[in-house]
């Protein structure tokens, strides 16, 4: 197997993007990724996209070979794949142009991903997201996505103490994130008195504890390491990608505040790239709900079982914590187009890793770790960054 390197990356902003197509905006995203990588379609061997749902949402299916007609590339006969895993569609389609890469199939491919969530009503949208859940056991009982996540935070709340106030403050930090980041949905800091008073969604989750429903695209190109100087002084190896998966409903699981999937996800990545938790300078973890962004930090392994509503309460995964989460904003505040979220965690720490964050920038990350989940915990994707020399 070959190291593989991400050689250049782009998104476009995340938002209510209603002037603006599918395959619009799927195309600015791998636009500029090749851009950045200093290379031409003709370079290209594959793409890969990750999208949930755009059957439902935009009525078109088959959008693999839509994306390359309209960038031009349908002559080219070029394999286009979609992947699908809910809202881990994104890292899932990244996992796959990596295990491409790796095994020499290819040399060069875009993996993108993209979702257009605003343009049906948000009760259609809901709807929608929430088929990434068991509807046979759930759905039809009336477990959204946010109320699935509540039983979590209420098992949790009551398992360890966790308060309403640790919750509060992961949607403070990604609002303050978001504010810095000129690409993100929401970009206004909002105070834990806001958080606490706004109305309920799902208890105890209110309406600032959920990520929205976003349009956006992301992409990054991947090609082998040892090719990497060609074309970037900053080449970023990519030093482990790892998918586990689980039981679907929530109440088949064996510990309900537990997400299994990402703590063997987190375990196999950390194997592969014979690091551990405590090497990782800056993470992009999956904070749709507030409370997963907790149970994230507790399986990946960065604080003991519990303990993460504390540990995020007294700073230390703020921006000048020991391990700062979520310097894009995170889901909650850079925005949730459920395909392109995987994508887009990569895009930031790589920026992260490069020194090209700006405001937002972490000093000295040298190892950077993105975390996406698909439904409840279903599947979980953990990717693993590290600067080249």
């Amino acid at each position: 197997m070959r190291d593989v390197a991400v050689l250049g990356v782009g998104m476009t902003k995340f938002g209510e993007l209603w002037d603006r197509s599918f395959r619009e905006i799927g195309i600015e995203a791998g636009l500029q990724a090749l851009v950045d990588a200093k290379l031409s379609s003709g370079d290209l061997g594959a793409l890969y996209l990750g999208n949930m749902a755009s059957g439902s949402l935009i009525d078109q299916e088959h959008i693999g070979p839509l994306i390359l007609d309209y960038a031009g590339l349908g002559d080219r006969h070029l394999p286009a794949v979609r992947v699908e895993g809910g809202g881990a569609s994104g890292s899932l389609a990244l996992h796959q142009g990596y295990l491409a890469v790796a095994s020499g199939l290819y040399d060069f491919v875009v993996v993108g991903g993209a979702e257009k969530l605003t343009d049906v009503p948000d009760a259609t949208g809901n709807q929608i997201t929430s088929s990434a859940a068991d509807h046979e056991w759930e759905v039809v009982f009336g477990g959204t996505l946010p109320a699935l996540w509540a039983l979590i935070a209420r098992r949790h709340m009551h398992q360890y103490g966790t308060t309403r106030e640790q919750l509060a403050r992961v949607a403070v930090h990604a609002h303050a994130m978001g504010a810095k980041n000129p690409n993100a949905h929401y970009r206004n800091p909002v105070s834990l008195e806001q958080v606490l008073a706004a109305g309920p969604v799902a208890e105890p989750l209110g309406v600032f504890d959920c990520a929205p429903l976003s349009d956006g695209a992301a992409a990054v190109v991947l090609g082998p390491m040892e090719r990497a100087h060609r074309y970037t002084d900053q080449p970023i190896r990519i030093a482990a990608s790892q998918v586990a998966c689980d039981a679907m409903a929530v109440q088949h699981r064996r510990d309900v505040t537990t997400l299994d999937s990402t703590v063997v996800a987190a375990r196999r990545a950390f194997e592969q790239a014979r690091r551990a938790p405590a090497d990782v300078n800056v993470a992009e973890i999956n904070d749709a709900y507030t409370i997963s962004a907790l149970v994230a930090l507790e399986d990946l392994g960065f604080c003991e079982k519990g303990r993460a509503g504390p540990e995020f309460e007294s700073g230390r995964f703020g921006p000048n914590g020991e391990l700062p989460v979520n310097s894009s904003g995170g889901l909650k505040a850079q925005g949730r187009p459920f395909g392109a979220v995987g994508v887009a965690q990569v895009v930031e720490l790589v920026r992260q890793l490069r020194g090209e964050a700006k405001d937002r920038q972490v000093k000295h990350a040298s190892l950077a770790l993105a975390h996406d989940v698909g439904g409840t915990g279903a599947t979980s994707v953990v990717t693993l960054l590290e600067r080249g020399s």
